[in-house]
C-alpha cells in the first residue's frame, strides 16, 4: 500500500524550490548540531538510536531546535518508513488510514513505520486515544513534537508508552556553525554563491534567532538572494580593483565571478531587527553597566530603563543586571531605605525562578525603585574609612573591654 505521505519527504530536502533550512535538514546523527545532553555518544537517546530500540518518544521544545530534523534522523538510520501527519490538519479519519498501512506495511514487509506526529498537543483525547493500540502492539513507533510541556498537554497513558526528552535552544555558537555549513555546501546550500560574510552579521543572525535553526537559515537565505552581487576587475597592471554591478559586463574578460557581501546592515534587514552596539566582554559592556547604575544614582528612572532595555535587547547576562542592582542597594541607597535591598534579592531569585524573557519585568521592578529610593552611602564610606585607616596606619589590638571572656573549665560538666 502506497502512501501519500511518502513521496514529499523522498523529494523535500532535494527540491531547489524548498526553504533553505528545509534543504539543510541533518541526514545524520553525525550532522546533527546541539542537543548534545541526549544525543552525545554514550548518552541513552543515542544508544537507542544505534542500536535500533528505540521506544515510541515525544520530543519537546522550542522552535527550531530540530525535533522534525531528529525523526526524520532516526527513521533514517532505523530503516523505517517515515510518516509525517500534523496535529492541527489532522483527523480521525486520517489517522486511521495511516494505522492500517504501518500495521499492513510490518505484516507483508516487515518494514516499521515512524509516526511523526508534528504539534501533538493539538490532538484531542480521542484523536491520541486512537493511537493507543498500536502503540501498544508495536505496529508503529510514535514520535511527537510539540512546544508545550508533554506532562501537561498529551493524554498520559499516551506519555506513559512513551519516554519524553526535552530539546534545548540551540547557542549563538551552534547556529553560526550551521550558517558557516550553509555558505559552504553546493549542493544543498549556498556554495555556489560567492558571500563575502562579516562576523558581525554572522554574529547578529546567530543571537537575534534566539536558538532557532529554521528562522537563522532562513534569514541567511533571504539576504544572500536579495543582495546586489558586485564584481571585481582583477587586470595586469591595475592597482585598484574595480567594482561594478553583476549585471554591468560581469562576464566580460577580466572580470571575476560576483561577489555577495553580507554585512551587518543586510544581517538587520534579513531578520528585521536592528544590532544594538554592545560587547558583552568589551567597554561596551562596562559602559552600558557604568550608565545604568550612575542613572539610578541620579534618580534618572527614564535614562536608567533605557540602559537596561539596551542591555537586555543586546543579550547581557539578566543574572548579572540582577547582581549590580543588588550591589546598588546596599552601596548607593544603604540606610535610607532598608527594604531596598530586601527587594533586590527578591528580585535576583524571582529571575532565576522565571528566567527570559519574563525577567525583564522584575528587572523593571527593581530599577524603578532603586532610582525612586532615598539615597545614602553612609555605611558604604565608613568602611572605606575604616579600610583606609587600617591600610595607612598602625593595626590597633583589641582593647580588653572588647575581647572575649575566657572562663575556665569545668572538668564536671
Amino acid at each position: 500500500m502506497q502512501d501519500l505521505f511518502e513521496e514529499a519527504q523522498d523529494t523535500e530536502t532535494a527540491n531547489t524550490a524548498a526553504p533553505l533550512a528545509t534543504r539543510m535538514r541533518p541526514r545524520s546523527l553525525e550532522e546533527f548540531v546541539g542537543q548534545e545532553h541526549i544525543l552525545a555518544p554514550g548518552k541513552l537517546l543515542r544508544r537507542a538510536i544505534e542500536a535500533d530500540r528505540l521506544p515510541s518518544v515525544i520530543f519537546y521544545g522550542p522552535p527550531g531546535s530540530g525535533k522534525t530534523t531528529l525523526a526524520r534522523v532516526i527513521a533514517e538510520m532505523t530503516h523505517a518508513k517515515f510518516v509525517r501527519i500534523s496535529g492541527v490538519e489532522s483527523n480521525v479519519a486520517e489517522m486511521r488510514r495511516v494505522l492500517a498501512a504501518a500495521t499492513n506495511r510490518l505484516r507483508t514487509s516487515g518494514q516499521k513505520t515512524i509516526l511523526f506526529v508534528d504539534e501533538i498537543h493539538h490532538f484531542n483525547k480521542a484523536q491520541q486515544d486512537i493511537l493507543l493500540p498500536d502503540v501498544e502492539a508495536g505496529n508503529l513507533r510514535l514520535i511527537g513534537a510539540t512546544t508545550y510541556n508533554p506532562f501537561f498537554y498529551v493524554n498520559s497513558a499516551l506519555v506513559s508508552r512513551s519516554q519524553v526528552f526535552r530539546l534545548e535552544p540551540l547557542s549563538v555558537q551552534q547556529l553560526e556553525q550551521l550558517i558557516d555549513r550553509a555558505l559552504a555546501d553546493k549542493e544543498r546550500g549556498l556554495g555556489n554563491y560567492y558571500v563575502k560574510m562579516d562576523r558581525e552579521a554572522r554574529r547578529h543572525l546567530a543571537k537575534l534567532s534566539d536558538g532557532d535553526a529554521r528562522k537563522c537559515l532562513n534569514a541567511l537565505e533571504i539576504g544572500v538572494l536579495t543582495t546586489p552581487a558586485v564584481a571585481e576587475r582583477i587586470g595586469v597592471g591595475h592597482s585598484k580593483r574595480e567594482k561594478r554591478s553583476e549585471g554591468a559586463g560581469v562576464n566580460a574578460p577580466g572580470y571575476s565571478r560576483g561577489i555577495i557581501h553580507f554585512t551587518l546592515a543586510v544581517a538587520e534587514e534579513s531578520i528585521q531587527q536592528k544590532a544594538v552596539v554592545y560587547d558583552r566582554d568589551g567597554d561596551a559592556h562596562y559602559d552600558t553597566i557604568s550608565a545604568f547604575i550612575k542613572s539610578m544614582r541620579a534618580s534618572d528612572e527614564k535614562n536608567a530603563m533605557y540602559w537596561l532595555a539596551k542591555m537586555l535587547h543586546a543579550g547581557e547576562d539578566f543574572r548579572f543586571i540582577a547582581r549590580r542592582i543588588v550591589i546598588f542597594a546596599s552601596e548607593d541607597v544603604g540606610l535610607a531605605d532598608a527594604e531596598a535591598l530586601q527587594l533586590a534579592i527578591a528580585t535576583q531569585q524571582a529571575v532565576e525562578f522565571v528566567g527570559m524573557p519574563e525577567a525583564r519585568i522584575p528587572l523593571a521592578h527593581a530599577t524603578a525603585y532603586m532610582c525612586r529610593a532615598a539615597k545614602s552611602r553612609e555605611a558604604f564610606e565608613s568602611l572605606n574609612a575604616a579600610t583606609e585607616q587600617i591600610e595607612a596606619e598602625q593595626t590597633k589590638a583589641v582593647p580588653e573591654r572588647l575581647k572575649n571572656r575566657r572562663f575556665p573549665v569545668n572538668p564536671k560538666s
